[in-house]
């Protein structure tokens, strides 16, 4: 049966199936099933294996789209803190290696305890710096305190190596003179806290610490090294090193310490965002600070998620709260309306409390860091973070 020709003053109709006819056309105004039957093809139209698509695009797709899983990041269960399990002796230090090249092995990844209680650390981080300003009085153990001066000295070697006049606007060359003075010495700078028995980690810690500061060849600089520093503080947790009643110093003291530290590499030596998803990203370069930093303000009396739109409150308040001195660095290093050079954060200003914000910002890291084969990729196992 042929359609009767269509009538410019007629509007668009076709017959949807019932239960008694079968489908066996698609519409091709508006994409809905119809009883007409699909135009005939001629056999060396279409490969035998694969049907005409409903519908092929006239040009390829932007490369900065939306994140299009927000759905199931809103969906997902929200991550919950868990203990460090602490090794015991006999120690079996490794050097560690890359293990994920595929989706599959990034599923089987998040399915093992060892994702599950790296990313439980996180959160815990995440809850011992709720409530918290950064210069609030806490607990600073021998150790927090130097690791702390040793992020100092890798400060104090950027203004020693300073940045060489060249034409391209990413990637100074002097960066590589600094991220080899860091290899050179990372080893002695570990064995400046690390006890007698547990000198031997150097093995399994160097590379997760070597790597924390962005890769040399590249210049550039993103989320995957920011997890391996996190992954470095975890195995000093795993050795009991770092205990729990450190965490609201390793957060404000020294992740805040390294923090200021990455903004200066950033800024001196004009480091080349990792992977970075554009104005569709949460940042260039940082994912961890807008988790703690949320959590900050999390019952903050006056401070809400829409204040990151009130210049008093970031110029007075940044120095205190993570997460205001983040949108305050990212006014200050990108132009234009906030709301088209960060979509994202122009959104999540608009969720009622910091709490939503907070638990949000766990499920996307897991969604978009750890949940990423280009980020995960390059993530080593050892015998502190096991490979299971």
């Amino acid at each position: 049966m042929e359609p009767p020709p269509p009538r410019d003053e007629a509007p668009h109709v076709h017959s949807h199936p019932s239960t008694s006819t079968p489908v066996t056309g698609t519409c091709c105004n508006c994409g809905g099933t119809t009883t007409y039957s699909p135009p005939t093809q001629s056999p060396t139209s279409w490969p035998d294996l694969s049907s005409p698509p409903t519908y092929r695009p006239i040009r390829a797709p932007a490369l900065n789209l939306p994140p299009n899983n927000t759905q199931a990041i809103i969906l997902a269960p929200v991550p919950q803190s868990q203990k460090v399990p602490t090794i015991t002796p006999p120690f079996h230090f490794q050097v560690p290696s890359k293990k994920i090249t595929s989706p599959d092995d990034l599923r089987k990844f998040h399915d093992s305890p060892t994702s599950k209680n790296f990313l439980g650390f996180i959160v815990a981080l995440s809850e011992s710096i709720r409530g918290r300003k950064i210069s609030d009085p806490c607990h600073e153990s021998p150790t927090v305190s130097k690791i702390v001066s040793i992020i100092e000295n890798l400060t104090l070697w950027v203004d020693q190596i300073p940045p060489v006049q060249q034409s391209s606007r990413y990637g100074n060359i002097s960066y590589r003179t600094w991220q080899e003075r860091l290899t050179e010495n990372a080893e002695s700078l570990m064995l400046q806290f690390l006890p007698d028995d547990l000198k031997s980690s150097t093995v399994e810690i160097v590379p997760y610490f070597a790597d924390s500061f962005g890769n040399s060849s590249r210049i550039d600089y993103g989320t995957g090294h920011e997890t391996n520093f996190a992954a470095w503080l975890y195995c000093l947790a795993r050795m009991g090193i770092i205990m729990e009643e450190d965490y609201p110093a390793v957060v404000a003291r020294v992740f805040v310490k390294y923090l200021d530290l990455m903004r200066k590499l950033q800024l001196v030596y004009c480091l080349e965002p990792a992977g970075s998803h554009g104005v569709w990203g949460l940042d260039d370069y940082h994912f961890l600070p807008f988790i703690f930093g949320s959590s900050q303000l999390i019952d903050h009396k006056y401070m809400k998620p829409k204040s990151i739109h009130n210049e008093d409150i970031l110029e007075n308040f940044s120095s205190e709260y993570m997460y205001l001195s983040c949108i305050g660095f990212i006014k200050k290093v990108k132009k234009g309306p906030f709301a088209e050079h960060s979509p994202l954060l122009d959104d999540i200003s608009a969720v009622p409390n910091w709490k939503k914000v907070n638990s949000g910002m766990l499920k996307m890291y897991k969604a978009e860091v750890l949940g990423k084969v280009p980020i995960m990729q390059h993530f080593l196992f050892g015998w502190l973070i096991k490979w299971e």
